[in-house]
């Protein structure tokens, strides 16, 4: 059976002061975490990414891909499941529910969940309460009761199910506000639901002590410690010659001259890509791509970017941050900040105010000054395991 998942993140975050979704968790936005593991398991054909209209503004474009389609959601949680529902293709036969605010969840419990889905038609993980139960039924606090806790599970997400039992749910209790998770309307169709044994792990993102609590998880799970990063640097410089291309940052830019080199020339990306691998401690970009081997010939720097990317993650580091400065007498680049800035951001997976770009004249002087040379200089920033 063809299995699709919704990822909801269309809250408001009114108890973070912000949304949550987006928060930064290690160098990088919550649901980014959330996406990146649904996307690790190819049973998940596809993924509807559900958000804020602001959001979708901001960040659709970035995070959307071929399996990952993004929509706007609604005033409540079932009207932000509905709208992920619809744009599902009709192949898909199993539904996973994720909360977009749970970046922690792993691999193997989706995979569990959507197993036991297809076999039982609905599957929630949860882990067992931990702590002893007291039942409170007034206002002045006193308890009323002590429940056995041995009944009772945490429920988490991703809560996954039969297509079919998922939309029978939603049509019978189509005005349902309260609800905080679909099961619970599943459950009132008339349909059993099955616990899939999940990790504590698998927190949902609400406060800041739960930010706190995710980031230690999420340092025990990377190998990394808190704060251990390291810095490269990276610089680079081409000729300006009649007759190529010029592009900087991934963007092609209309001027009479482009940069000369084996590649496209691009000295943002080549500089940027040296600095990061500094960083890690793996070399230069021309150890990669010497200037000698003609099968690279005309490369395409953003192909450079993909294959350094690539390393690094093989060594278990991340990028942080990104600092890169041109240095240029042409042509002018300060009004193509904001496209060399937002193209950069997306090349290296980056954030906005986690890459920062500028240009500097050389006042004249030397090959730059006159207008025969662009040079770049970058500065990144890793963490490493």
């Amino acid at each position: 059976m063809k299995a699709g998942a919704i990822i909801v993140a269309a809250g408001s975050g009114k108890r973070m002061g912000r949304p949550k979704q987006f928060l930064p968790l290690r160098g990088r936005p919550v649901v980014e975490w959330t996406l990146d593991t649904f996307l690790a398991v190819p049973n998940v054909e596809e993924v509807v990414l559900v958000l804020t209209p602001d959001n979708i503004a901001e960040h659709g474009e970035r995070l959307k891909s071929d399996r990952v389609r993004v929509v706007a959601g609604g005033e409540t949680r079932m009207e932000s499941l509905k709208n992920g529902l619809a744009a599902l293709s009709d192949a898909v036969d199993i539904v996973a529910v994720h909360d977009g605010a749970r970046p922690l969840v792993t691999p193997e419990v989706i995979r569990a969940c959507l197993e036991e889905a297809e076999e039982s038609g609905a599957a929630v993980p949860a882990v067992p309460v931990k702590d002893t139960l007291k039942k409170v039924t007034n206002k002045q606090m006193w308890v009323s009761g002590t429940p056995e806790r041995s009944s009772f599970w945490l429920a988490q997400t991703p809560q996954t199910y039969r297509r079919e039992l998922l939309e029978e749910a939603l049509v019978k209790f189509p005005k349902e506000k309260a609800a905080t998770d679909e099961s619970q309307l599943v459950e009132r169709a008339g349909h059993k639901v099955k616990i899939v044994p999940s990790t504590y792990e698998n927190i949902k993102i609400t406060t800041p002590e739960d930010l706190a609590i995710a980031g230690a998880f999420m340092d025990r799970r990377l190998g990394t410690t808190p704060g251990e990063s390291r810095a490269g640097f990276g610089f680079d410089i081409h000729r300006l010659v009649e007759g190529r291309e010029l592009w900087l940052a991934g963007v092609k830019l209309e001027h009479k001259k482009g940069l000369l080199g084996h590649s496209d020339g691009d000295v943002v990306l080549h500089s940027a890509c040296d600095a990061i691998l500094g960083a890690c401690g793996l070399g230069e970009i021309g150890q990669m791509f010497p200037p000698e081997d003609p099968s690279i010939k005309g490369i395409a720097s953003k192909e450079i970017v993909r294959k350094v990317l690539a390393k690094v993650k093989a060594k278990g580091a991340r990028l942080l941050h990104l600092d890169v400065s041109l240095v240029a007498e042409e042509p002018k680049l300060k009004p193509h900040y904001p496209e060399l800035s937002d193209s950069l951001g997306k090349l290296f997976n980056l954030p906005e105010g986690r890459v920062s770009l500028k240009a500097k004249s050389h006042e004249g002087l030397g090959e730059i000054g006159r207008g025969e040379a662009i040079a770049c200089y970058a500065v990144a920033t890793v963490c490493l395991p």
